[in-house]
């Protein structure tokens, strides 16, 4: 459940409103007084990420019987948050001036339920019945029955009845005496029995929600440093990670971001994981363990479907009930099944958990067995992909827009396709499978994995290297010509440490020059290939955990300026988007005295984004934890700009916690842990 709403709160039915299970159940939530709306003095999102508060003032009020009121004399504040499936608010006037005031005060409200892709521009041939709203003393209720035979209840509460209620508005007249002030409670729910609407129910839920958010936030690990504003992005990244972060019963999951992608996505969701694994490990269990249970077992055109997929999308709305569009249960991610095993395989390394794997094994050989059976149809091994329906996505990377893989002359490729960067996660997947399958004593079957991966890193450097060019292809087309586009995709050949050190010194120089790197950030395409543009979506803008991953493998190879630049222009731009980092931002070059130029439909907050925050400090204190031994190295650490003291409290070793303190002295960075508790020293080794 979320809620997109304007600095007032007002809610006006065009791409905003309240949202549950992709389907809009409030369509429209505006307030007046007397008829007109208020002026906007401020709008803020409490630091932990609970409350939304308005504050609002009159304009001029008419005498109704008595005084007309001047402009400016009535606080009105508004005061939400949102509980399980419901919207709580509370409504707050105050009078400030010399006598009494008769405040006319209205609601307006609506309920089209709306699914999530109408809302965003989809047209659908049919409609279910919306049925005659309900309106009894205090609440009105909403429904709505769906071609999918679901019955989709609104019901909208008030503290006190109105004077005047209606299918649409509330309607009250408040009295006001000087200095005086009045309440009233609203409530939004799902169920005709849905929460009450007054002060004690909006109490025991904001202190409920306000619980929630601090045990979320308790978890793993925490940074703090000397840097006011560097340790308010960490705290804001870890705030909006735990706001998007859903409860299921297979664990914690995070919902890829909203409003678009409120759900669970495979992709988002694994690299996040990724991101936070050395910090709170606990997230990276409850992806597995979510991804493994709603793993496919299928074929499906449609879904993109084959057994052994790991799931792309998924959505709970009634377009997709329908079938009307595929991604109630999607697979269309031709990453997101490397990227499974790959997760698992870092989990493993950084707990030494080994319970788990063994839940998860089975999943394990059915996902990289599906990986052998693409490999094998390809003449070069590589994992390819072709949507099996039109209804389906085009492009089935992370760059999953129409546009995004294409030739140097701007051409799109025929397919299947085998993207640079997937083939980078297979071979990290098939080393991963091999390190799992040594610890559980299958000696045959990890010679088998490390011989596909070494077979597969042989072809990849040979048929997506570019000589001239020094740097690697996009993608290799169906008739396997190569998309010679220079693109941020090659970065994920040094995170999984594929590429030797020459060639990553080449890439790493070229996504660091002017071509790639904006000032802010790197971004997904060079400057000067076709289909350039710092407006698109995938073809010259800034994606700041594509940004993070490209710092992770500059880190692997010990580009550690790279990384310190990246981490600093990352966190720039945080300062300029309010500590809180969009999906992506436009790709203009960075100019001195101007913000980051912001993408105006971008999903804020979103959790990969939140995310990089933590890889790129990872990146930088060069940390790596090995759970199997118990042991922590620091590889040449850095701290951000501006930071002179930096601790990582209670990060977890298998086992075993320790605190890391990281201390600036002259020009370089020293590092020394402190045990915590009782536990045993942790092994830190520390390389300067």
């Amino acid at each position: 459940t979320f809620l997109v709403a304007a600095a007032y709160g007002d809610v006006f039915g065009d791409r905003d409103g309240l949202f549950h299970n992709d389907t809009r159940i409030l369509s429209e939530l505006r307030l007046t007084l007397a008829g007109a709306p208020p002026s906007l003095l401020s709008a803020a999102i409490s630091r932990d990420n609970v409350f939304f508060v308005s504050h609002l003032t009159n304009r001029p009020l008419p005498p109704l019987g008595g005084r007309s009121i001047p402009e400016g004399v009535i606080h009105l504040e508004r005061s939400r948050f949102l509980r399980h499936e419901h919207l709580y608010e509370r409504i707050e006037l105050v009078n400030y001036g010399d006598h009494d005031a008769l405040v006319p005060l209205g609601l307006r409200f609506g309920a089209d339920f709306r699914d999530m892709f109408e809302v965003r521009g989809k047209t659908r041939s049919a409609r279910g019945t919306l049925l005659p709203p309900e309106v009894a003393q205090a609440r009105v209720i909403f429904r709505y029955q769906g071609l999918d035979h679901i019955l989709r209840t609104t019901v909208v509460s008030f503290s006190a009845a109105p004077y005047l209620l209606g299918p649409e508005r509330a309607d009250f007249a408040l009295t006001l005496a000087p200095n005086g002030r009045s309440e009233i409670f609203l409530c939004v729910g799902t169920r005709a029995d849905a929460a009450s609407a007054d002060r004690s129910a909006y109490r025991q839920a904001a202190a409920q929600a306000r619980r929630a958010m601090r045990e979320r936030m308790r978890r793993g690990s925490r940074p703090r440093s000397s840097g006011r504003l560097f340790d308010q992005w960490i705290q804001k990244s870890r705030a909006d990670l735990a706001m998007l972060t859903s409860d299921l019963p297979t664990g914690p999951y995070p919902y890829a971001g909203i409003p678009w992608f409120s759900t669970a996505f495979g992709r988002d969701a694994i690299i996040t994981a990724l991101q936070t694994l050395w910090l709170d490990s606990g997230l990276a269990h409850g992806v597995l363990s979510f991804l493994a249970r709603h793993q496919a077992t299928g074929t499906s055109s449609f879904q993109d479907a084959a057994p052994g997929k790991i799931i792309h999308e998924t959505r709970k709305g009634e377009m997709t009930a329908l079938h009307e569009l595929p991604f109630g249960r999607y697979y269309g991610g031709v990453d997101t099944t490397p990227l499974f095993i790959v997760l698992a395989g870092a989990y493993a390394d950084s707990t030494g958990d080994l319970a788990l794997i063994e839940q998860l094994w089975p999943a394990l050989l059915a996902a990289v067995s599906w990986m052998e059976q693409v490999g094998d149809a390809h003449p070069h091994g590589f994992i390819s992909y072709a949507r099996g329906e039109r209804t389906g996505l085009a492009n089935q990377g992370w760059k999953d827009s129409e546009d995004s893989i294409f030739h140097a002359d701007g051409r799109f490729p025929s397919g299947p396709v085998a993207v640079v960067e997937v083939q980078g996660l297979a071979y990290a997947a098939f080393n991963a499978m091999a390190r799992l399958a040594e610890r559980r004593g299958g000696a045959m079957a990890a010679m088998r994995w490390r011989l596909r991966a070494d077979t597969l890193r042989s072809e990849i450097e040979q048929r997506f290297w570019m000589p001239h060019g020094q740097f690697y292809g996009i993608a290799v087309d169906g008739e396997d010509q190569l998309c010679r586009v220079r693109a941020s995709n090659a970065g994920y050949l040094l995170f999984v440490g594929l590429t030797d050190p020459a060639r990553a010194r080449q890439v790493s120089g070229q996504l660091l020059s002017a071509d790639f790197n904006s000032g802010w950030g790197l971004r997904t395409l060079a400057d000067g290939e076709a289909r350039f543009n710092p407006m698109s979506y995938h073809n010259g803008s800034v994606w700041p955990h594509d940004t993070a991953l490209c710092a992770a493998g500059f880190a692997r190879y010990g580009e550690r300026d790279g990384v310190l630049r990246l981490a600093n222009e990352v966190f720039e731009a945080a300062v300029h988007f309010d500590m809180r980092l969009p999906e992506l931002f436009c790709g203009f070059p960075r100019i001195a005295g101007e913000p980051p130029i912001a993408y105006p439909v971008a999903c804020l907050p979103q959790a990969w984004a939140a995310g990089s925050a933590f890889m790129l400090l990872q990146a930088c204190l060069g940390i790596s934890i090995d759970g199997w031994n118990g042991e922590v190295s620091i590889d040449r650490p850095r701290l951000p700009g501006g930071i002179d003291r930096l601790t990582v409290e209670n990060l977890r070793v298998g086992a075993r916690r320790v605190t890391l303190h990281f201390h600036r002295v002259d020009h370089r960075v020293v590092a020394f842990s402190e045990a915590v508790g009782t536990d045993e020293p942790v092994s830190v080794l520390v390389h300067v």
